[in-house]
């Protein structure tokens, strides 16, 4: 298996360390994880297809620290389960005569996302292309104290606003392709975590973003082997 695979899933879902601890779920030939950040503003799924590995649940509690052993390891990478009796104890990855152990966690001490019970309408959706993300990450960069992005209304379609407030600020504005703008007042997430989502995907070139005027946003991303889903909740209305 080629190691780049299992960092892209990994980056899919760690985002920049804001989720470290989660359950792989893996099905003989995929893998899988839901999530959620510690604040609740996130929540998400990835599966990777063509990932050959036993069918087994890991308890992975500290992402951090396997990224930073995996790192350790040449291009084409093994894995291995140790077990006790029915129970995956730890992990085995291995490149050649290197091979680096990581211990997995209880499962009971990893809480599982919560389930969405009824998603609402989206009835915003906003086009997202390599050039949008390459200037979301940019702008967020240039404004890496601003925490927050704005979806707002211009015309008949959607502009995303790094940094929107009424007052005069520093900001960021990205006019975007938008198939439907439904919403009125805009609606405010988190940059820091959108940022991050659009990093661990930034090879995908067309997505689309979906927003509800209940205070949801939707987006999700197909690349390759890797079939990727985030919600993230609204922030409280800036001024």
């Amino acid at each position: 298996m080629q190691k780049s695979k299992l960092d892209k899933f990994i980056q899919k879902y760690n985002l920049g360390g804001n989720v470290n601890s989660v359950k792989w779920k893996s099905s003989g030939d995929s893998i899988s994880t839901s999530f959620v950040t510690p604040d609740k503003s996130l929540l998400g799924s990835v599966k990777v297809d063509k990932f050959q590995f036993e069918d087994a649940e890991l308890g992975v509690y500290q992402t951090d620290q396997l990224k930073s052993l995996i790192n350790v390891l040449g291009d084409d990478v093994s894995l291995d389960l140790t077990r006790f009796g029915d129970k995956a104890v730890s992990l085995k990855v291995k490149n050649g005569p290197v091979s680096v152990d990581y211990v997995l966690s209880d499962l009971s001490v990893i809480s599982d996302p919560p389930q969405m019970k009824r998603l609402p309408e989206f009835g915003t959706k906003i086009k997202l292309d390599s050039n949008f993300i390459s200037t979301f990450i940019k702008g967020k960069g240039a404004l890496s104290d601003v925490d927050t992005f704005s979806v707002v209304k211009n015309g008949d379609s959607c502009d995303v606003v790094i940094g929107y407030s009424s007052t005069n600020t520093n900001r960021v504005n990205i006019p975007t392709e938008s198939e439907s703008c439904d919403i009125d007042t805009p609606i405010t997430f988190n940059a820091n975590l959108f940022k991050e989502v659009l990093v661990a995907n930034r090879e995908c070139s067309s997505a689309i973003l979906e927003v509800s005027t209940e205070g949801l946003a939707r987006v999700n991303f197909k690349i390759d082997d890797f079939d990727s889903t985030y919600y993230i909740v609204a922030m409280q209305d800036v001024d």
